[in-house]
């Protein structure tokens, strides 16, 4: 931690240009208003602390989609009716977006902002190619996209920046519950016990698919990090496939994909740790701050 500590002021200027679209900096959200307003949660949430950190939000959000494509209807829907295929890039981001509105953004702007993904899923319905029929707004399956994102996030940050213990995982669960029912999911878990209970319920429904590997090769090759980190962004996706829980990642024949050195594992938690003693002025969690009269360098860990 001390190298990291005194790693981090040297290397923010670069990281922060590349953390920025990864943490939606530059997403034309404004996170620093309306002054004094606060968010679903507070500045003292375990989200909070957990949510600032592009490399563990990297890692966890590309984990969660393939946990979240798993489920047939979820991966026919977002297949079908989303920007995947042609712009992933475009739709990670999105996807990081929500994440952090959900979690920083003023609670009015984050419900104006759950009411639109709600609207915009009333609209999608479908079928699956097994004969399926499927709806976005269906509450079973949104309580699954926000069950394994929320697991996926807080388990990338335990194995990659720093552990979290059992207690405030549960809190950090509990804390997720709130904002996933303004999008429609009713019944998420509030505790990380509850979400294995959750995942074992979801595991035999869930098989594999070409879409599955289809999905790992676009996201190995598009257009993400700079090119000069484009082997950075390939070992970003093994080590996404690597923290699948290993019933999920052995269900959806994924295995193969997700094998990391121990080398690779420790420049990986290298970074993570560094990246949590980086100050991202430009980021969502320090404007957050700022709207709220904080430091904007609050969330920094002091320690």
């Amino acid at each position: 931690m001390l190298i990291a500590r005194l790693a981090a002021p040297l290397l923010a200027p670069p990281l922060e240009r590349i953390a920025g679209t990864l943490l939606a900096g530059d997403a034309g959200v404004d996170f620093a208003s309306p002054i004094g307003e606060p968010a679903v949660v507070g500045p003292d949430s375990v989200s909070w602390r957990i949510f600032r950190n592009p490399l563990s939000m990297f890692v966890g959000g590309i984990a969660a989609v393939l946990m979240e494509l798993g489920e047939p209807r979820v991966r026919t829907a977002v297949w079908d009716h989303s920007s995947f295929r042609a712009d992933p890039a475009r739709r990670l981001r999105r996807t990081g977006l929500a994440a952090m509105v959900t979690v920083y953004a003023a609670r009015s702007r984050m419900e104006r902002t759950a009411a639109r993904v709600r609207a915009m899923h009333a609209r999608v319905t479908g079928m699956t190619p097994c004969g399926i029929p499927y709806r976005a707004d269906d509450p079973e399956l949104l309580a699954w996209v926000q069950a394994t994102a929320a697991f996926a996030f807080l388990d990338a940050y335990r194995r990659y920046v720093r552990p979290v213990p059992a207690k405030e995982a549960d809190r950090y669960f509990a804390e997720g519950a709130a904002g996933s029912r303004l999008y429609g999911a009713m019944d998420v878990p509030a505790s990380e016990a509850a979400f294995h209970a959750l995942l074992g319920a979801m595991l035999p429904r869930l098989d594999p698919s070409p879409i599955l590997e289809e999905l790992i090769a676009i996201l190995r090759r598009a257009p993400i990090l700079p090119p000069a980190l484009r082997p950075a962004q390939q070992l970003v996706v093994r080590a996404a496939v690597d923290l699948l829980p290993v019933p999920v990642r052995d269900r959806l024949r994924l295995a193969r994909h997700g094998r990391l050195t121990f080398a690779e594992r420790a420049a990986l938690r290298a970074l993570g740790g560094t990246l949590d003693h980086a100050h991202f002025a430009a980021s969502p969690a320090a404007q957050a701050c700022v709207r709220l009269g904080l430091p904007a360098d609050y969330l920094v860990p002091r320690g």
